[in-house]
């Protein structure tokens, strides 16, 4: 039995062309309409997430962890760029799209939750009371495992489960990293409430 030849360069741009050559030919309305909802939802959000750190900024927060950003919106977007180009032609899975729709349902939920303290960036109200309503009654950083799920459930409703694998593992690199951040500037803005009180 002969060995598979390693994937060389030349074949993964076949792949890609030829994926794009087939969503150009034949889209899948369904699939389109759902990489359209998600490419406007992340626009929407990316909107809201500058409007509420603005208004944070102007009651005092203090913004860390920026040099992880560029990575994670780097990665957000190579998946989401990704999907277009192998997703558009292929028919979605109903049942994993149904999941992926839920987890649309406690996205909303997180966001409800955390209102105006919700962003994209790590933005921290010195001495400013954790959220511990919605989902945060539940879970530790429930828009982050929300995140993470929708990373692999969407490319594996496509049936791209190498793509879904990959961009799991990149994101749970970027999230060990953006957490540690993240949960030090809490307990530093509830250490600085401690003593201001």
């Amino acid at each position: 039995m002969a060995a598979s030849a390693p994937l060389r360069a030349d074949d993964l741009l076949h792949t890609v062309i030829a994926a794009i050559q087939d969503a150009l030919a034949a889209p899948n309305t369904l699939s389109v309409a759902v990489l359209a909802f998600v490419s406007l939802q992340r626009l929407a959000e990316l909107g809201l997430s500058r409007r509420n750190t603005r208004l944070l900024k102007a009651k005092g927060a203090v913004e860390v962890g920026r040099r992880h950003y560029l990575p994670m919106v780097v990665l957000h977007a190579g998946w989401l760029l990704g999907l277009w180009i192998l997703a558009s032609a292929r028919a979605p899975n109903p049942p994993l799209l149904l999941l992926f729709a839920l987890l649309q349902a406690a996205r909303l939920w997180v966001l409800a939750s955390l209102g105006e303290r919700w962003t994209t960036r790590i933005v921290v109200v010195p001495g400013a009371p954790l959220v511990a309503s919605g989902p945060y009654r539940f879970l530790r950083h429930p828009n982050y495992w929300v995140v993470a799920a929708e990373i692999l459930v969407l490319p594996l409703a496509f049936g791209l489960v190498t793509f879904a694998v990959i961009f799991t593992l990149l994101n749970a690199v970027v999230l060990k990293v953006r957490i540690r951040e993240e949960d030090a500037a809490l307990r530093r803005g509830q250490t600085w409430a401690r003593l201001h009180q």
